[in-house]
């Protein structure tokens, strides 16, 4: 599996957080209409090429309602870190490659 994959439904969505079992899977829940989502999108990839433990999941808002509703999505980009189904952060706005490691980091220690 590629380690950066886009979930293109909610059904996808789903699959891929219960495949991924206790790896950690960093989401990024954007729009495809979303300039700070564009803006961010190297710095995510980035991110994935350089944490290989890590996967990175980007689900559009407007192809996985469900999945935004269920994890209160009301901004994007919003980040949310998930593993073995339970978030263990969130950050919402654009972030540099430097603070999805961070957020990442944090959030895996506490």
């Amino acid at each position: 599996m590629n380690n950066l994959v886009i979930a293109t439904s909610d059904t996808e969505f789903q699959n891929l957080l219960a495949q991924a079992g206790e790896r950690p899977v960093l989401v990024d829940f954007y729009a495809s209409w979303c300039g700070p989502c564009k803006a961010m999108a190297p710095a995510l990839q980035a991110f994935a090429d350089t944490h290989p433990d890590v996967l990175v999941v980007k689900a559009d808002v407007d192809e996985a309602q469900n999945a935004a509703v269920a994890h209160g999505v009301r901004g994007v980009p919003t980040l949310e870190l998930v593993r073995a189904g339970k978030s263990l952060g969130k950050r919402v706005g654009a972030q540099t490659n430097a603070q999805l490691s961070a957020f990442v980091e944090h959030a895996l220690k506490a």
